[in-house]
């Protein structure tokens, strides 16, 4: 397997590999001229956001935006991202439809070994991050990697998710706990 295919397998890579600096170089090289366009720059992001997300799915994100690579970003109908969010995205990242992010939200797939052996080696990881239907995520909040967050959920501001979140919930916290059923 290659590193790209490793990497989006949930195994270790090596990050070093010249493909993934490739790639990475493209994105960061993408999201620096997107969030110095002007707002009214509307079809220049719009192309930006195409060749970034290797896709014609529609979506608004707000500058600042940061991620690794953009072709693991996935969008359902309805998107809105507010401003300065990081996704990492070394593993896939699906959002379904009508979904939106406060500003400052971090979607991290990234990880790395809990063995400083292994880490120090310079090997990661990354998994997956799936976000259902009808999900509000608010300002500040940070969503680790292997997580499923199900269908409308709303996610407080600054809360730390650190394990799936079942459908039709309202969670805040730090680790993110169930505040209440959505009727």
């Amino acid at each position: 397997m290659t590193e790209k295919e490793l990497m989006l397998a949930g195994e270790l890579y090596d990050a070093s590999d010249d493909e993934l600096v490739k790639d990475r170089f493209k994105a960061k090289t993408i999201c620096q001229k997107y969030n110095q366009l002007l707002p009214e720059n509307i079809s220049e992001k719009e192309e930006l956001l195409k060749e970034l997300f290797n896709s014609n799915e529609e979506c608004t994100i707000e500058a600042n935006f940061q991620c690794d690579y953009g072709y693991n970003i996935k969008f359902g109908k309805n998107f809105y991202m507010n401003h300065n969010c990081v996704i990492l995205d070394v593993n896939t990242v699906t959002f379904g439809d009508d979904v939106m992010i406060g500003p400052n939200v971090q979607i991290y797939t990234a990880t790395h070994p809990i063995n400083a052996e292994i880490r120090n080696k310079g090997r990661e990881l990354g998994y997956k991050v799936i976000v259902g239907d009808n999900v509000w995520i608010g300002g500040g909040a940070i969503i680790c990697p292997n997580i499923t967050i199900g269908n409308n959920v709303v996610i407080a501001a600054g809360s730390v998710v650190v394990k799936d979140i079942p459908e039709n919930v309202i969670v805040g916290g730090n680790p993110a706990k169930v505040i209440k059923r959505i009727i």
